[in-house]
C-alpha cells in the first residue's frame, strides 16, 4: 500500500524518454503539420493557376507542331529509303532525329499542363490576324504541308526523282513550320515554348537555304 500509487507511473516512463509527448510538443507538431498543408495547397492552386490554357498559342502550338512534325519524319524516311546520296541521307537522319526529339518535348508540355494531346478546336485556331501566313489552308490543313497525293508521289518514286520531289516538299513544309514557330515566339506565354520555337524557326531557316541548293544541284 506504502509503494507508490504515486510515483509507479513516472518511475514506468522514466527509462524510456520521448514516448510521452506534452501540450507544446503536440501543439507543434499540429502547427508543423498545417503549415505544411497548406503550402501543399498553395503549390497546386499556384501549379494549376499557371498552366497554359486550353485554348492559348502554347497548347495550340505543342498540339499543331506536334502532327507537322510528324509528316516531315514521314517524309525523311521515305526518302532515306529511295536515295543513295550520302548528303541528303544525313540531312534526312537529322530532320527525322530532331523533330522526333521536339515532338517528345512539346508531348510532355502537354502531359505536364495536364492538357489533352489533342484539342476541341481546328489547327491553327490559336493563330492571331496577323500572322496570316500561318493560319490553316482553306482545306484545314496546316501550312507547309503535303497532301495524300503528294506523299504517294514521293513513294512511287526512286533515286534522284525521289530526291527532287522530297526536296520540294520539305522546303515547303519548313516555309510553313517557320511561320508556325514565329507565330508561337509572338503569341505564346511559357518560356519552354517560345525558346523551342526560337529555335525551330532558326533551325529550319538555315536548313530551306541547305534544301535549295540541294535542289538547285539536281535541276
Amino acid at each position: 500500500m506504502s509503494g507508490g500509487s504515486g510515483e509507479g507511473p513516472a518511475e514506468g516512463h522514466a527509462g524510456h524518454p520521448g514516448r510521452r509527448v506534452g501540450l507544446p510538443g503536440l501543439v507543434a507538431v499540429g502547427l508543423v503539420a498545417l503549415l505544411v498543408g497548406v503550402l501543399g495547397t498553395l503549390w497546386v492552386v499556384t501549379a494549376r493557376g499557371s498552366a497554359p490554357s486550353d485554348f492559348g498559342a502554347d497548347a495550340g502550338f505543342a498540339r499543331d507542331m506536334q502532327t507537322h512534325h510528324a509528316q516531315a519524319v514521314e517524309m525523311a524516311l521515305l526518302v532515306r529509303d529511295r536515295s543513295r546520296d550520302e548528303e541528303l541521307r544525313t540531312v534526312a537522319y537529322d530532320i527525322l532525329t530532331s523533330q522526333q526529339q521536339q515532338a517528345g518535348q512539346m508531348y510532355g508540355w502537354l502531359v505536364q499542363w495536364g492538357l489533352d494531346q489533342t484539342g476541341s478546336r481546328e489547327p491553327m485556331a490559336w493563330i492571331g490576324a496577323e500572322h496570316a501566313d500561318a493560319h490553316a489552308r482553306p482545306d484545314g490543313t496546316m501550312p507547309g504541308m503535303a497532301t495524300r497525293a503528294q506523299l504517294d508521289e514521293l513513294r512511287a518514286a526512286d533515286g534522284v526523282e525521289a530526291e527532287r520531289i522530297f526536296l520540294r516538299l520539305m522546303i515547303e513544309h519548313h516555309e510553313g513550320g517557320v511561320a508556325m514557330a514565329q507565330a508561337a515566339v509572338a503569341q505564346a506565354r511559357t518560356t519552354e515554348v517560345r525558346t523551342l520555337a526560337t529555335a525551330i524557326a532558326s533551325a529550319q531557316s538555315a536548313e530551306i537555304a541547305l534544301l535549295q541548293r540541294m535542289l538547285d544541284d539536281r535541276s
